[in-house]
Protein backbone atom coordinates (compact mmCIF):
# COMPACT_ATOMS: atom_id res chain seq x y z
CA UNK A 1 0.00 0.00 0.00
CA UNK A 2 1.81 2.66 0.37
CA UNK A 3 -1.27 3.05 2.02
CA UNK A 4 -1.13 -0.32 3.56
CA UNK A 5 -5.06 -5.42 5.70
CA UNK A 6 -6.25 -6.69 6.50
CA UNK A 7 -8.03 -3.10 6.30
CA UNK A 8 -7.87 -3.89 8.95
CA UNK A 9 -8.44 -3.82 13.96
CA UNK A 10 -9.20 -3.65 17.59
CA UNK A 11 -12.57 -4.34 17.96
CA UNK A 12 -12.94 -2.06 14.74
CA UNK A 13 -9.13 -2.27 8.65
CA UNK A 14 -7.25 -4.39 7.76
CA UNK A 15 -6.05 -4.06 7.64
CA UNK A 16 -6.91 -11.44 12.12
CA UNK A 17 -7.70 -12.65 14.76
CA UNK A 18 -4.86 -11.93 17.47
CA UNK A 19 -2.23 -14.57 16.94
CA UNK A 20 -0.08 -15.82 19.78
CA UNK A 21 2.65 -16.55 17.47
CA UNK A 22 2.85 -14.09 14.66
CA UNK A 23 4.25 -14.53 11.19
CA UNK A 24 2.93 -11.29 9.27
CA UNK A 25 0.76 -9.11 7.01
CA UNK A 26 -2.63 -9.20 7.67
CA UNK A 27 -6.41 -8.13 8.78
CA UNK A 28 -8.30 -6.25 11.12
CA UNK A 29 -10.64 -5.93 14.22
CA UNK A 30 -12.68 -3.05 14.37
CA UNK A 31 -13.81 -1.13 17.65
CA UNK A 32 -17.32 -0.34 18.29
CA UNK A 33 -16.12 3.07 19.37
CA UNK A 34 -17.33 6.91 18.08
CA UNK A 35 -19.11 7.36 14.82
CA UNK A 36 -16.54 6.88 11.50
CA UNK A 37 -15.33 10.74 10.16
CA UNK A 38 -13.75 11.48 6.89
CA UNK A 39 -10.15 11.22 6.39
CA UNK A 40 -9.98 13.57 2.96
CA UNK A 41 -13.52 12.31 1.83
CA UNK A 42 -12.56 10.65 -1.31
CA UNK A 43 -15.31 8.41 -2.90
CA UNK A 44 -16.25 6.77 -5.90
CA UNK A 45 -19.09 5.39 -7.76
CA UNK A 46 -19.97 2.15 -9.62
CA UNK A 47 -20.70 3.08 -12.79
CA UNK A 48 -23.73 0.56 -13.10
CA UNK A 49 -27.38 1.73 -12.99
CA UNK A 50 -30.06 0.81 -10.30
CA UNK A 51 -31.99 -1.82 -12.74
CA UNK A 52 -34.64 -4.39 -12.04
CA UNK A 53 -33.38 -6.28 -14.99
CA UNK A 54 -30.59 -7.31 -13.09
CA UNK A 55 -30.37 -10.80 -11.94
CA UNK A 56 -30.36 -10.32 -8.25
CA UNK A 57 -31.99 -6.73 -7.92
CA UNK A 58 -35.23 -8.31 -6.60
CA UNK A 59 -33.40 -9.70 -3.84
CA UNK A 60 -32.37 -6.47 -2.16
CA UNK A 61 -33.88 -5.02 0.54
CA UNK A 62 -36.84 -2.56 -0.71
CA UNK A 63 -34.95 0.37 0.52
CA UNK A 64 -31.99 -0.48 -1.69
CA UNK A 65 -34.34 -1.10 -4.52
CA UNK A 66 -35.95 2.43 -4.17
CA UNK A 67 -32.23 4.51 -3.27
CA UNK A 68 -30.64 2.60 -5.97
CA UNK A 69 -27.42 2.57 -4.42
CA UNK A 70 -25.35 0.42 -1.54
CA UNK A 71 -22.92 2.83 0.52
CA UNK A 72 -20.07 1.75 1.71
CA UNK A 73 -17.66 2.76 4.36
CA UNK A 74 -14.08 1.97 3.88
CA UNK A 75 -10.67 3.23 4.43
CA UNK A 76 -8.73 3.84 1.07
CA UNK A 77 -5.10 3.22 2.55
CA UNK A 78 -4.55 -0.43 1.69
CA UNK A 79 -3.15 -0.89 -1.78
CA UNK A 80 -4.07 -2.74 -3.82
CA UNK A 81 -7.43 -3.55 -1.92
CA UNK A 82 -8.34 -0.09 -1.97
CA UNK A 83 -6.15 3.36 -2.47
CA UNK A 84 -6.69 6.69 -4.21
CA UNK A 85 -5.45 7.52 -7.14
CA UNK A 86 -6.08 11.22 -8.95
CA UNK A 87 -9.00 11.75 -6.79
CA UNK A 88 -10.83 7.41 -6.75
CA UNK A 89 -10.96 5.14 -4.96
CA UNK A 90 -9.76 2.66 -6.41
CA UNK A 91 -8.47 -1.63 -5.88
CA UNK A 92 -9.44 -4.79 -5.58
CA UNK A 93 -12.63 -4.15 -3.43
CA UNK A 94 -14.29 -1.50 -5.74
CA UNK A 95 -13.81 -3.23 -8.85
CA UNK A 96 -15.31 -6.82 -6.55
CA UNK A 97 -18.33 -4.46 -6.10
CA UNK A 98 -18.59 -3.16 -9.28
CA UNK A 99 -19.08 -6.70 -10.64
CA UNK A 100 -21.43 -7.19 -7.60
CA UNK A 101 -23.68 -4.16 -8.92
CA UNK A 102 -23.57 -6.04 -12.66
CA UNK A 103 -25.63 -8.79 -10.55
CA UNK A 104 -27.48 -6.87 -7.97
CA UNK A 105 -28.14 -3.82 -10.38
CA UNK A 106 -27.80 -1.07 -8.05
CA UNK A 107 -24.32 0.95 -7.95
CA UNK A 108 -22.12 1.29 -4.87
CA UNK A 109 -20.62 4.25 -3.34
CA UNK A 110 -17.25 4.12 -1.47
CA UNK A 111 -16.64 6.87 1.09
CA UNK A 112 -13.01 7.07 2.46
CA UNK A 113 -13.05 7.22 6.73
CA UNK A 114 -10.98 6.43 9.68
CA UNK A 115 -11.15 2.29 9.78
CA UNK A 116 -11.67 2.38 13.53
CA UNK A 117 -14.97 3.79 12.96
CA UNK A 118 -16.82 1.73 10.29
CA UNK A 119 -18.18 -0.86 11.79
CA UNK A 120 -20.32 1.45 14.52
CA UNK A 121 -20.86 3.68 10.99
CA UNK A 122 -22.83 0.26 9.61
CA UNK A 123 -24.30 -0.02 12.76
CA UNK A 124 -25.69 3.69 12.76
CA UNK A 125 -26.97 3.11 9.56
CA UNK A 126 -24.52 5.59 7.51
CA UNK A 127 -23.58 3.05 5.58
CA UNK A 128 -25.09 0.07 4.12
CA UNK A 129 -21.92 -1.90 4.37
CA UNK A 130 -18.54 -1.43 5.40
CA UNK A 131 -15.53 -3.22 2.27
CA UNK A 132 -11.78 -2.44 3.60
CA UNK A 133 -9.98 -5.58 3.85
CA UNK A 134 -11.96 -6.50 6.90
CA UNK A 135 -11.05 -9.78 9.07
CA UNK A 136 -13.95 -11.67 9.92
CA UNK A 137 -13.60 -13.19 13.28
CA UNK A 138 -16.32 -14.03 16.25
CA UNK A 139 -15.08 -10.56 18.52
CA UNK A 140 -16.17 -8.01 15.49
CA UNK A 141 -19.58 -11.22 14.76
CA UNK A 142 -20.46 -10.20 18.14
CA UNK A 143 -19.28 -6.72 19.37
CA UNK A 144 -16.54 -7.69 21.64
CA UNK A 145 -12.91 -6.37 22.81
CA UNK A 146 -9.98 -8.92 23.11
CA UNK A 147 -11.14 -9.26 26.63
CA UNK A 148 -14.48 -10.46 25.99
CA UNK A 149 -16.10 -7.19 26.99
CA UNK A 150 -19.33 -6.17 24.84
CA UNK A 151 -18.57 -3.17 23.08
CA UNK A 152 -21.78 -3.07 20.24
CA UNK A 153 -24.24 -5.11 18.69
CA UNK A 154 -21.65 -6.82 16.32
CA UNK A 155 -21.97 -7.19 12.41
CA UNK A 156 -22.32 -10.08 10.49
CA UNK A 157 -19.63 -10.65 7.20
CA UNK A 158 -20.11 -12.02 3.96
CA UNK A 159 -16.57 -13.41 2.71
CA UNK A 160 -15.37 -12.79 -0.42
CA UNK A 161 -11.59 -13.13 -0.01
CA UNK A 162 -8.63 -15.00 2.21
CA UNK A 163 -5.14 -13.16 3.72
CA UNK A 164 -2.90 -14.11 5.76
CA UNK A 165 0.01 -11.87 7.77
CA UNK A 166 3.26 -10.38 6.53
CA UNK A 167 5.80 -8.62 7.94
CA UNK A 168 8.13 -6.02 6.01
CA UNK A 169 11.05 -4.26 6.82
CA UNK A 170 13.47 -1.55 5.45
CA UNK A 171 15.06 -2.64 2.29
CA UNK A 172 18.28 -4.77 2.89
CA UNK A 173 16.65 -5.46 6.39
CA UNK A 174 18.81 -4.07 8.04
CA UNK A 175 18.31 -6.23 11.70
CA UNK A 176 18.13 -9.53 9.71
CA UNK A 177 14.20 -10.41 10.55
CA UNK A 178 13.06 -13.37 9.98
CA UNK A 179 10.12 -14.13 11.72
CA UNK A 180 8.05 -12.82 14.13
CA UNK A 181 10.12 -14.03 17.20
CA UNK A 182 12.51 -11.69 16.13
CA UNK A 183 10.67 -8.84 16.86
CA UNK A 184 10.91 -9.84 20.66
CA UNK A 185 13.14 -6.53 22.23
CA UNK A 186 12.54 -4.42 18.75
CA UNK A 187 10.22 -1.14 17.54
CA UNK A 188 7.16 -2.13 15.45
CA UNK A 189 5.15 -0.15 13.52
CA UNK A 190 1.31 -0.71 12.99
CA UNK A 191 -2.26 0.79 12.30
CA UNK A 192 -3.81 1.38 15.63
CA UNK A 193 -7.10 -0.66 15.95
CA UNK A 194 -6.01 -3.56 13.84
CA UNK A 195 -6.18 -7.18 14.71
CA UNK A 196 -2.34 -6.91 13.73
CA UNK A 197 -1.57 -4.63 16.68
CA UNK A 198 -3.50 -7.35 19.10
CA UNK A 199 -1.32 -10.27 17.47
CA UNK A 200 2.11 -7.99 18.38
CA UNK A 201 0.59 -7.90 21.42
CA UNK A 202 0.07 -11.26 22.15
CA UNK A 203 3.81 -11.87 20.72
CA UNK A 204 5.54 -9.74 23.38
CA UNK A 205 3.70 -11.63 26.19
CA UNK A 206 4.97 -14.36 24.18
CA UNK A 207 8.83 -13.23 24.01
CA UNK A 208 8.44 -11.95 28.15
CA UNK A 209 7.11 -15.37 28.96
CA UNK A 210 10.31 -17.18 27.39
CA UNK A 211 12.71 -14.96 28.53
CA UNK A 212 13.11 -12.42 26.25
CA UNK A 213 12.56 -8.73 26.03
CA UNK A 214 8.66 -7.36 25.27
CA UNK A 215 8.12 -5.60 21.55
CA UNK A 216 8.04 -1.97 21.62
CA UNK A 217 4.93 -1.36 19.64
CA UNK A 218 4.12 1.54 17.99
CA UNK A 219 0.35 2.44 16.81
CA UNK A 220 -0.42 5.08 14.29
CA UNK A 221 -3.54 6.23 12.96
CA UNK A 222 -3.07 5.67 10.14
CA UNK A 223 -0.96 2.57 7.93
CA UNK A 224 1.01 5.58 6.04
CA UNK A 225 2.44 6.28 9.59
CA UNK A 226 3.28 3.06 10.24
CA UNK A 227 5.16 2.53 6.89
CA UNK A 228 6.98 6.04 7.24
CA UNK A 229 8.13 5.08 10.74
CA UNK A 230 10.09 1.25 9.34
CA UNK A 231 11.31 3.41 6.16
CA UNK A 232 13.08 5.97 8.80
CA UNK A 233 14.54 3.46 10.51
CA UNK A 234 12.27 4.54 13.53
CA UNK A 235 10.93 0.67 13.78
CA UNK A 236 12.57 -2.44 12.44
CA UNK A 237 9.36 -3.84 10.92
CA UNK A 238 5.41 -3.34 10.48
CA UNK A 239 2.97 -5.61 9.89
CA UNK A 240 0.12 -5.65 7.36
CA UNK A 241 -1.97 -8.04 5.23
CA UNK A 242 0.26 -10.35 2.92
CA UNK A 243 -1.09 -8.55 -0.35
CA UNK A 244 -0.91 -5.32 0.95
CA UNK A 245 2.93 -6.05 2.13
CA UNK A 246 3.69 -6.85 -0.77
CA UNK A 247 2.33 -4.29 -3.14
CA UNK A 248 4.20 -1.74 -0.67
CA UNK A 249 7.44 -3.64 -1.30
CA UNK A 250 6.62 -3.66 -5.05
CA UNK A 251 6.23 -0.12 -5.28
CA UNK A 252 7.04 2.02 -2.98
CA UNK A 253 9.43 4.35 -4.19
CA UNK A 254 10.30 1.91 -7.54
CA UNK A 255 10.76 -0.96 -4.98
CA UNK A 256 13.60 0.25 -3.16
CA UNK A 257 11.90 1.04 0.38
CA UNK A 258 10.79 -1.97 1.87
CA UNK A 259 11.08 -5.67 1.64
CA UNK A 260 8.67 -8.61 2.98
CA UNK A 261 10.55 -11.53 5.01
CA UNK A 262 8.92 -14.75 5.71
CA UNK A 263 5.73 -15.96 4.53
CA UNK A 264 2.18 -15.41 4.82
CA UNK A 265 0.50 -16.98 7.91
CA UNK A 266 -2.50 -17.19 9.88
CA UNK A 267 -4.74 -16.45 6.55
CA UNK A 268 -8.06 -15.90 7.56
CA UNK A 269 -10.93 -14.22 5.47
CA UNK A 270 -11.84 -10.40 4.75
CA UNK A 271 -15.93 -9.87 5.01
CA UNK A 272 -18.30 -7.47 3.46
CA UNK A 273 -20.03 -5.99 6.89
CA UNK A 274 -23.18 -5.55 7.20
CA UNK A 275 -25.29 -4.74 10.28
CA UNK A 276 -26.91 -8.29 12.13
CA UNK A 277 -30.46 -6.71 11.54
CA UNK A 278 -30.24 -6.74 8.00
CA UNK A 279 -30.17 -10.36 6.94
CA UNK A 280 -31.68 -9.63 3.32
CA UNK A 281 -28.65 -7.45 2.40
CA UNK A 282 -26.48 -9.89 3.68
CA UNK A 283 -27.89 -12.85 2.30
CA UNK A 284 -28.28 -10.95 -1.58
CA UNK A 285 -24.85 -9.61 -1.33
CA UNK A 286 -23.51 -13.73 -0.43
CA UNK A 287 -25.82 -14.94 -3.44
CA UNK A 288 -23.69 -11.89 -5.93
CA UNK A 289 -20.48 -13.13 -4.57
CA UNK A 290 -20.75 -16.50 -5.38
CA UNK A 291 -22.25 -15.05 -8.99
CA UNK A 292 -19.59 -13.61 -9.72
CA UNK A 293 -16.71 -16.21 -8.55
CA UNK A 294 -18.98 -18.64 -10.91
CA UNK A 295 -18.86 -16.01 -13.98
CA UNK A 296 -15.60 -15.51 -13.76
CA UNK A 297 -15.44 -11.96 -13.21
CA UNK A 298 -14.18 -12.28 -9.78
CA UNK A 299 -11.13 -13.95 -10.97
CA UNK A 300 -10.59 -11.64 -13.50
CA UNK A 301 -10.36 -9.02 -10.66
CA UNK A 302 -7.87 -10.49 -8.68
CA UNK A 303 -6.20 -11.16 -11.31
CA UNK A 304 -5.89 -7.47 -12.60
CA UNK A 305 -4.45 -6.37 -9.38
CA UNK A 306 -2.47 -9.10 -8.38
CA UNK A 307 -4.05 -10.74 -5.39
CA UNK A 308 -4.67 -14.33 -7.35
CA UNK A 309 -3.44 -15.91 -3.90
CA UNK A 310 -6.55 -14.26 -2.24
CA UNK A 311 -9.08 -16.06 -3.82
CA UNK A 312 -12.07 -18.26 -2.40
CA UNK A 313 -14.17 -20.98 -3.77
CA UNK A 314 -17.39 -19.81 -2.47
CA UNK A 315 -18.83 -17.08 -0.31
CA UNK A 316 -19.65 -17.83 3.23
CA UNK A 317 -21.85 -16.24 5.87
CA UNK A 318 -19.57 -15.24 9.59
CA UNK A 319 -16.97 -18.21 8.32
CA UNK A 320 -14.00 -16.41 10.37
CA UNK A 321 -13.14 -17.84 13.86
Amino acid sequence: MTASSTRRTTAARTRLAAVGSLAVAGALLLTACGDQTDSGGSSNTSESSSSSAAPLFSKLPADIQKAGVIKVGTNAEYAPMESVEAGKIVGVDPDIAEALSKQLGVKFTFTSGAFDGLITAVNTGRYNIAMSSITDNKQRQEGLDDKGKKLGEGVDFVDYFTAGTAIYVKKGNPKGIKSIEDLCGQTVAVQRGTTYEEALQAQSKTCTTGGKAALKIESFDNDTEAQTRVKSGGAVAGVNDYPVAVDLARKADGGNSFEVVGEQYEAAPFGIVVDKKNTQLRDALKEAVDAIIKDGSYQKVLEKWGAQSGAIKAAAVNGGK
